[in-house]
């Protein structure tokens, strides 16, 4: 079992820039895809970002892409959400995920970490 473990959280002004770490434990996280979601009060939790093991291919949500960039580094099993000029609709609690089977659905993954939030003021 692979457990996520995030960092990276705070509060900061719209405009602003945060990144996430996501540390995991295991010998498979080389092997597996990873992922970032988020859920803000009230909602479901949903997609924001996903990176195949190899980092070759990079997956977005509409509503982040060219202001996120997900990235990996697989020699410290570490998987990075660098989050530029956030917005208050951005704040949401933000997990981090190992995937089990596609890469793209919350379904998808089976090991979570406990989350980080994320609050961005206006």
């Amino acid at each position: 079992q692979v457990q996520p473990v995030e960092s990276g959280g705070g509060l900061v002004q719209a405009g602003g820039s945060l990144r996430l770490s996501c540390a995991t434990s295991g010998r498979t996280f080389s092997t597996r895809g990873m992922g970032w979601f988020r859920q803000a009060p009230g909602k479901e939790r949903e997609f924001v970002a996903a990176i195949t093991w190899s980092s070759g291919n990079r997956y977005y949500a509409d509503s982040v892409k060219g202001r996120f960039t997900i990235s990996r580094d697989n020699a410290n099993d570490t998987v990075y959400l660098q989050m530029n000029s956030l917005k208050p609709k951005d704040t949401a609690i933000y997990y981090c995920a190992v995937a089990a089977r596609g890469i793209l659905d919350v379904d998808d993954y089976d090991d979570w970490g406990q989350g980080t939030q994320v609050t961005v003021s206006s």
